[in-house]
């Protein structure tokens, strides 16, 4: 059975290139399924091998990882990388069916990101106005404008000269889908854009 892992580990370090940490986590992950398959055909008084590895088994062992008490996150790699690793063997032709067809992974939840203070954005939009550079008043009016109009990075550095209208306090801008919005923004963003503009003006 470690013969068929390993076979698995140099499929994905020769064909798919996984990193090192990367196979080093299958390869624990794997050994311990291994080591459960053998246990299992032990009690079943059976030979252990792939083949033998039931459905059934691969259940009991989803239920033994859950009494480990697991992360979510563990527990969702483990058994990706059973499914891998399953699939390998059934295009190699080792087995005929996957004893993983039809188990579903934990869900895993993405965590929030975490928001800076207002005092801390204060901070971070006033470092530029500490230089002399030109650039400072370009990236006091990208973080200002920023700030002011949740824009996506992405949207912030395609607009256009002519999509800022520092008279009527707006900035045009285009999202996900190339669809068309107008953002409003405050007297501290207009004085930040103007001041940048009367240097492009001047260029």
């Amino acid at each position: 059975m470690r013969e068929e892992i390993e076979n698995f580990l140099n499929y994905l370090t020769v064909e798919k290139g996984f990193s090192g940490n990367t196979i080093d986590a299958y390869r624990n992950d794997l050994a311990q399924l291994a080591e459960f398959a053998s246990k299992e055909a032990s009690r079943r008084s059976i030979m252990p091998s792939w083949v033998n590895f039931r459905r059934q088994d691969m259940l009991s062992y989803l239920l033994d990882l859950k009494e480990r008490n697991y992360a979510v996150t563990t527990t969702a790699r483990k058994i990706a990388a059973a499914k891998s690793f399953f699939s390998f063997m059934v295009a190699e032709g080792k087995i005929k069916s996957s004893p993983m067809e039809n188990v579903t992974s934990p869900k895993v939840g993405k965590p929030l990101p975490d928001a800076i203070s207002i005092s801390q954005v204060r901070q971070l939009i006033d470092q530029p106005t500490k230089l002399t550079a030109p650039e400072a008043k370009r990236d006091r009016a990208m973080l200002e404008l920023l700030y002011a109009s949740g824009m996506r990075v992405s949207e912030l550095v395609s607009l256009n000269l002519n999509d800022i209208d520092t008279k009527g306090g707006s900035v045009r801008c285009f999202g996900k889908g190339n669809k068309e919005r107008i953002v409003r923004i405050g007297t501290f963003t207009k004085e930040a854009l103007i001041d940048y503009l009367k240097i492009c003006i001047l260029r």
